[in-house]
């Protein structure tokens, strides 16, 4: 028997530069906000969680992500414009992929990767 639910299980903290711009980056991408106290968020997506910590302990901000957090989304077309009126830098254009998904990676506030996806077909090998 699992110790905790699945959605309380594996939940990315991520530490901010500045609280007040993540939190609006991440809410305009579609993080539905649980409860905030000073300098810290509890975030969720379908449920599944989403932290976010300030810490002044940070170094500078990475040219590139060194990883991304996926999210599927029924249309990454959509999610694709939205990141674009947002100005959200871009790591990776949408495209589909061999995998069988349709995603594009954008950079947060602090150069952690964030992944929207849709599934398609898997090509054929």
């Amino acid at each position: 028997m699992p110790y905790a639910p699945p959605e309380d299980q594996l939940v990315l903290e991520l530490f901010v530069r500045d609280f007040e711009v993540a939190l609006a980056f991440y809410t305009a991408l579609g993080f539905a906000v649980e409860r905030t106290e000073e300098g810290f968020a509890v975030l969720r997506w379908e449920g599944c969680g989403l932290l976010l910590q300030v810490s002044d302990r940070l170094g500078e901000r990475p040219a590139r992500p060194a990883a991304n957090l996926r999210i599927l989304v029924p249309d990454v077309d959509e999610r694709w414009r939205l990141v674009q009126q947002l100005g959200a830098p871009v790591f990776v254009p949408i495209a589909d992929r061999d995998y069988g998904l349709r995603d594009f990676i954008v950079s947060d506030p602090d150069g952690f990767g964030i992944r929207f996806a849709s599934q398609i077909a898997p090509r054929p090998a």
